[in-house]
């Protein structure tokens, strides 16, 4: 570690899994909740569980992304962070923010919970994502206000690099999409019309310019490529995910009441969305080929590689299977969206956090990798998590290829719930899969903690 404020990120990593951890629990119990509708009713109804778990994905991966920037920036920018005390004050202050909020949605009626926190004043909750009461929403824009100050005036008065630049480039736009949260219009078409500004272009635009920069960085660490190398494929993979992701958005207008063009811009930039995270994959496996060293931690590498291939197949191969408009038609709000949906977030954010996170721990805690052992068990960690996640999108994919079927594609559609009996097989196999990704997550958390023999030095040549 160059710089002693680098040491702030080991807080919000911790944070980060923590949270993570917690978001899994809650899946596990909402896959149970799928097929005994009754489980752990009415302590956490099936929408308060859902609620949990995918507003601790949001808040862990916020964590994890502020994390990796102080991390990253002072590194890349040659200097001490801006203000280490505020990165301090804001850890505590989000952290105590996200748990209040948390423990809001367990212990309180959702509509009492609105009114606890004067909803009335500033009407911003009963949104799917954006749940959090207006106070938490007001927090989160204050953290990532100071949060951005911080990084910003770290990178203005220090070294400007392509990685930095990008990567301050889309946390402004994590910012400023989010904005929208606070915009609820009366009229349904307009509130789901911009809605999707905060929701698709932060995932599907601005985040994708954090994830490239993230793993660039990794990579030039890891391998000892020419940078040059890297930041020419960073700015072709940026353009590309920035054309067809902001535009992109029109695959979710296409059924909401807005005009028929909308259906031609969705599906033609919606089918080049796959195409930054192909060239993604292509970049990582080239660089890596390319290497000047053997860098001791191969966990990181495995991550980074794992990164790229998943963030392919779950954001631009499941994307594309349901983007287009007379396929979309079918499919909308089946559950093939939700095996996009987990293996897109799973593939591109949750694995790029971690691939930070394994790059970088061993360093704050004074050493050049994790311990043999520890590695060997990380890796394990990754089998399991990523092959489980694979299963999960495959067992949703069957079951939303029956359900479209079934209940809307045959001449003969069945109800809703009739369907859903007939799919439940796949809902038991999906459970299966989420418990061996929790025994991978809490493997992971345990590698921390694993002794065993020191890696050799960093930079060992590579000799073939």
């Amino acid at each position: 570690m160059k710089y002693e404020s680098q040491g702030i990120a080991k807080m919000y990593f911790i944070a980060a899994i923590g949270l993570f951890v917690g978001q899994i629990l809650f899946g596990v119990t909402l896959g149970l909740q799928y097929v005994m509708g009754d489980f752990l009713f009415p302590a956490i109804p099936f929408n308060v569980a859902r609620m949990v778990h995918t507003n601790l994905l949001i808040v862990w991966l916020l964590f994890g992304f502020m994390g990796s920037a102080y991390y990253l920036v002072p590194e890349e920018s040659e200097r001490e962070l801006y203000a280490p005390w505020l990165a301090k004050l804001m850890f505590w202050v989000f952290l105590a923010a996200g748990v209040l909020t948390i423990l809001g949605y367990l212990l309180v009626p959702y509509a009492t919970l609105a009114e606890m926190t004067m909803n009335h004043l500033l009407p911003t909750m009963g949104r799917e994502f954006l749940e959090q009461p207006t106070i938490t929403k007001i927090g989160i824009v204050i953290v990532v206000l100071a949060f951005l100050f911080n990084i910003g005036m770290t990178i203005l008065t220090g070294k400007k690099t392509v990685i930095t630049l990008v990567l301050i480039t889309g946390l402004i736009g994590l910012a400023v999409f989010f904005l929208f949260a606070f915009y609820v219009p009366d009229n349904l078409v307009l509130d789901k019309y911009f809605w999707w500004f905060v929701v698709h272009l932060w995932v599907e635009g601005v985040w994708e310019l954090i994830m490239a920069s993230l793993l660039a960085y990794v990579l030039i660490k890891v391998t000892g490529v020419d940078r040059e190398v890297i930041e020419k494929w960073l700015y072709i993979i940026i353009a590309m995910a920035l054309i067809s992701g902001l535009l992109g958005t029109g695959h979710h207008f296409f059924w909401i009441g807005t005009p028929d063009y909308w259906q031609w811009v969705g599906s033609i930039f919606s089918a080049l969305e796959p195409i930054p995270f192909f060239m993604m994959t292509l970049f990582a496996f080239n660089v890596v080929n390319k290497r000047r060293r053997d860098h001791p931690n191969k966990a990181a590498v495995l991550w980074a590689l794992g990164t790229a291939v998943m963030a392919f197949l779950g954001a631009g191969v499941w994307g594309f299977l349901h983007t287009l408009a007379p396929v979309n038609y079918y499919t909308h709000g089946t559950q093939i969206t939700a095996a996009h949906g987990h293996m897109a977030f799973y593939g591109a954010y949750v694995m790029v956090v971690l691939t930070m996170i394994s790059y970088s721990m061993p360093i704050m805690r004074g050493q050049k990798a994790a311990n043999e052992r520890a590695q060997v068990l990380e890796m394990w960690s990754f089998w399991l998590m990523t092959v489980s996640m694979v299963f999960i999108t495959l067992f949703l994919t069957g079951a939303g290829v029956l359900q479209v079927y079934l209940q809307r594609y045959s001449e003969t559609p069945l109800p809703f719930m009739v369907v859903q009996d007939k799919i439940e097989i796949f809902y038991w196999l999906r459970e299966v899969a989420g418990l061996v990704f929790l025994i991978g997550l809490l493997l992971y958390v345990y590698s921390f903690f694993a002794k065993g023999k020191e890696v050799e030095d960093i930079g060992a040549a590579v000799t073939s």
